[in-house]
């Protein structure tokens, strides 16, 4: 049946913005998901280009949080994203993030955003671990 979803984002900022799901696949890959909805979309009616980059900071971010135990605070020093493709009400954004390295002091993460397959954002990001 494989590993479940579960609620990642319901607090805070991200609570604010309706949440996303997570899931660990293995020690250096995960996954997260969010459905788009109307005060997601810019006044184009496509998904706006900020909830988007929201969405793959707090994707990739939990990411590396859960990279390092759940236990050290961390803080996101740079965030490269490249939109491919557009999103619309109602898509699931499914999200995919593989730790490229650790090391004492910076933990660097790779990561992408689909629609049904197809592409709709990636990005890299380098993340401070700011407690020993």
């Amino acid at each position: 049946m494989g590993i479940k979803f579960e609620e990642a984002g319901h607090i805070g900022y991200m609570g604010h913005n309706g949440g996303f799901q997570f899931r660990q696949i293995s020690d250096s890959e995960y996954e997260y998901k969010a459905t788009i909805q109307d005060f997601h979309l810019n006044s184009g009616g496509i998904t706006h280009g900020g909830f988007i980059m929201t969405l793959m900071d707090s994707g990739l971010g939990t990411s590396v949080y859960q990279s390092l135990g759940g236990e050290k605070k961390i803080a996101t020093i740079s965030l490269d994203v490249k939109f491919v493709a557009p999103s619309h009400e109602g898509d699931i954004l499914f999200g995919s993030a593989k730790i490229i390295k650790k090391t004492r002091s910076m933990v660097f993460v790779r990561g992408e955003l689909q629609v049904e397959g197809h592409v709709v954002a990636t990005g890299d990001g380098i993340w401070k671990i700011l407690t020993p």
